[in-house]
């Protein structure tokens, strides 16, 4: 999506850590995944929607995404926002954005 960085920190089978940059105003829309989704703002902010409930998150809000529970965020402010999401299991579908670990 234009305006947006996403890069995969580290995976195994059992989980991923997913690095966001997100320029203001943009929308990841309405969707779900068979994954259960952890994370936190570390910069910026916008309206999360989890299920039926919709709440303004901030710098240092946390969150969790139950697996199969459709979701909605919609970036706003002046601030690009800084996110890290982890997931449970690993994400497939993100599996080929990975770099191979290094090797001694």
């Amino acid at each position: 999506m234009p305006g947006v960085l996403r890069r995969i920190v580290t995976h195994s089978s059992t989980g991923m850590m997913v690095y966001y940059k997100i320029e203001p105003n943009k929308v990841f829309a309405w969707h779900n995944h068979p994954h259960s989704q952890f994370g936190m703002f570390l910069q910026g902010g916008g309206i999360f929607k989890i299920g039926e409930k919709e709440w303004r998150v901030k710098e240092g809000d946390g969150y969790f995404i139950p697996p199969g529970v459709f979701h909605e965020l919609r970036t706003d402010g002046d601030k690009t926002c800084i996110v890290v999401d982890f997931f449970t299991p690993e994400r497939d579908d993100y599996a080929p954005e990975a770099l191979q670990p290094e090797t001694a």
